[in-house]
């Protein structure tokens, strides 16, 4: 396979999926959330057809599930998967997506919409760009490569796999998911239309990265109920459920924050507050490697909740937490041979590989639990979910080289 038919490709597909605006909505129990990401799968859908594929499927909520067929010959080898989500992030805006195309980088810094800029003495990874093809945000938008790379990168596998068919492999399944960023962990996925005997998401960083362990996720819904009356006579008598609010999440300790935190720290994030005198709400966010820890943190809660009642007498605070996933690395470590398959594919593209847990999760945290081990495979993306969002060519051809050495 050469890097110049690879990166057509992917350049090619990346460019144009980044414009289809797929942000995901959490505030939105109905999968998918947003309109955007049923608008993608159909392109994708499209577009795999036309590569002559026949099992091709999107479900009633946005699940597109595609089979490319064994070689003759290898009909009995063990199905194989990869993943991708069609949704993007929104913590920034992902509409009208300008993405910057820079064919030879010259190693300067680049200058962004906003007063923003990509500069390689903050980025090392960036600097190592030199010579190399990049694609950024514009900087009045997110990029998307979170998760369009892997997607890219997929199809542009698929498409090598057809056009190239004396290279044998097993029967390969092609899944893309909606609204994985809200963190619904696979609601209505059609777990008994799946085949493969091990899956592998292509959502992660950096090239060599490889991810088999991540946080358990809980969210919490935090609930303040004030005792109003009016604030010219409020002394002794008011209970604001506004300011209840704001010192449960002045409780949340600091140390033990996203920004603070690093490695194998895990964190309380409060990620929206609002409400009046009479009725407040606080959405957070806990994350943590070990049960003992996620165990820990949820009691925590219910101190901070009786805490503020004692604050604000006649006030209520409820909580109430539901996991949103967990942590993957129990059930890969039970067949290891997921995971070494990946490292064999890696050594023989003399790849550098190394394990690093994933600060969040991906589908493919939901999707071992449910019983299909699936590692997370580099994307070559940088900064998701930001302005300054950008992605290595070289390193996206990587990925889908990785891919394709793995169906064989």
């Amino acid at each position: 396979m050469t890097h110049h038919e690879i990166e057509k490709l992917i350049v090619t597909r990346f460019l144009k999926y980044v414009r289809y605006d797929t942000q995901s909505d959490r505030r939105i129990e109905e999968t998918p959330s947003t309109p955007g990401q049923w608008e993608l799968a159909k392109v994708l859908r499209d577009e795999l057809l036309g590569l002559g594929l026949k099992d091709v499927k999107i479900d009633e909520h946005c699940y597109l599930i595609a089979r490319l067929p064994a070689s003759a010959g290898k009909e009995s080898a063990p199905c194989v998967g990869f993943l991708a989500h069609l949704d993007t992030a929104g913590d920034v805006s992902g509409k009208d997506v300008k993405p910057q195309y820079i064919e030879d980088y010259d190693g300067g810094k680049i200058e962004l919409a906003g007063g923003l800029c990509l500069d390689p003495r903050d980025e090392p990874d960036l600097a190592a760009q030199k010579g190399g093809a990049i694609i950024h945000s514009d900087g009045t938008t997110l990029l998307g490569a979170d998760n369009k790379a892997g997607i890219a990168e997929i199809m542009a596998a698929v498409e090598y796999l057809v056009t190239n068919p004396q290279i044998q492999h097993g029967q390969v399944e092609i899944i893309f998911t909606p609204d994985e960023e809200t963190g619904k962990g696979l609601p209505d996925f059609p777990m008994s239309e799946i085949k493969s005997a091990a899956c592998y998401t292509v959502d992660g960083g950096p090239v060599g990265e490889i991810e088999s362990e991540c946080f358990n996720a809980y969210k919490a819904d935090i609930e303040f109920q004030g005792k109003v009356i009016h604030i010219g006579t409020a002394r002794g008598a008011l209970a604001n459920a506004a300011l209840m609010a704001a010192s449960f999440a002045l409780l949340l300790p600091r140390s033990e924050s996203p920004e603070a935190t690093d490695g194998y720290y895990g964190y309380y994030c409060p990620m929206e507050i609002a409400g009046s005198l009479d009725n407040a709400s606080l959405e957070v966010y806990l994350r943590d490697f070990d049960s003992d820890g996620m165990k820990r943190r949820l009691e925590a809660l219910d101190i901070f909740a009786k805490t503020v009642e004692a604050q604000f007498p006649g006030g209520r605070v409820i909580v109430k937490t539901q996991p949103q996933y967990y942590n993957m690395k129990a059930k890969i470590d039970e067949k290891p041979d997921v995971l070494e398959k990946l490292k064999q594919a890696m050594n023989s593209l003399s790849l550098e590989w190394r394990l690093k847990p994933i600060r969040g999760g991906t589908d493919g945290s939901r999707l071992t639990e449910m019983g299909i081990p699936t590692p997370n495979i580099f994307t070559g993306g940088r900064n998701f979910h930001s302005r300054l969002e950008w992605a290595s060519v070289r390193e996206m051809c990587a990925a889908c080289k990785v891919i394709i050495r793995l169906v064989q």
